[in-house]
């Protein structure tokens, strides 16, 4: 690669690139939904609250935005369709959509326990099986989910959610085993406690204080930490990344 290349991938420009977020109307999803146009993607909004969405698209961060409800694959599927039918191809997914439910593992009903599976996991497996036919079609793309630190440590009150998470990342890493060969990566970023508004509301008490103590750098990570992540992921200057963990924790899962 001449001077020239070097150069273009360091510029980590995602002109040209259609991207689907799920999640994308609030939270990370939001932030990533931003950043990538911001490099120049086209990107599509899927997510349960279709206003929210359509905002994106107002506010000029996204060209389209779809009703998706990420465990059901009913949805999945006309979604998708919709993105193949209206931009031809996808080149990146950022699977965002995502819940946590918490409580101590002998309390925790098994409603909450499916439901976090089903949107955490199922829904992650679903979008990206979908999207994936498209892209292994092409043979080209990449899936990147969003993943937590409680995919690598046990985090008390989360038994669920650790276990979907962990199971995220497991999923990744069949994906990429599967796909690379096939012009297909898959990676997964685990951030901390990030500063959305869910994340303000849940951590703004002393246990926050507890838990940001633990963490080396001292503090939370913000959204355009994680959307910063993604971007590079979602660029060619990664395209040697297949299978990997970003850990964005301020160094929470080293201790």
């Amino acid at each position: 690669m001449d001077d020239t290349g070097a150069d273009a991938l360091l510029d980590f420009s995602l002109a040209g690139k259609v991207a689907v977020v799920t999640g994308g109307a609030s939270g990370i999803g939001s932030a990533v939904v931003d950043a990538f146009a911001a490099k120049g993607a086209t990107v599509v909004v899927l997510d349960r609250d279709l206003d929210a969405a359509r905002r994106k698209v107002s506010d000029g961060s996204a060209a389209t935005a779809l009703a998706c409800d990420v465990s059901e694959e009913s949805s999945v599927t006309a979604a998708v369709s919709a993105v193949a039918d209206q931009h031809e191809r996808v080149d990146v997914l950022v699977n965002s959509a995502g819940l946590a439910v918490l409580a101590p593992a002998e309390e925790l009903g098994m409603e909450a326990w499916d439901r976090t599976m089903t949107v955490n996991l199922r829904g992650a497996f679903l979008v990206s099986q979908h999207v994936g036919r498209l892209m292994l079609a092409r043979g080209r793309g990449t899936v990147i989910s969003i993943a937590s630190q409680a995919a690598t440590v046990a985090l008390p009150g989360h038994v669920a959610y650790c276990a979907s998470k962990f199971g995220l990342v497991g999923m990744t890493r069949v994906l990429a085993s599967e796909w690379a060969g096939r012009g297909v990566t898959a990676n997964t970023i685990s951030p901390t406690v990030v500063l959305t508004d869910l994340g303000r509301a849940a951590w703004d008490n002393p246990e926050g204080e507890a838990l940001k103590a633990d963490i080396p750098v001292g503090r939370f990570a913000l959204p355009e930490e994680i959307a910063a992540a993604a971007v590079y992921l979602a660029s060619d200057a990664a395209a040697m990344v297949n299978g990997a963990d970003l850990l964005v924790d301020g160094g929470y899962t080293i201790r």
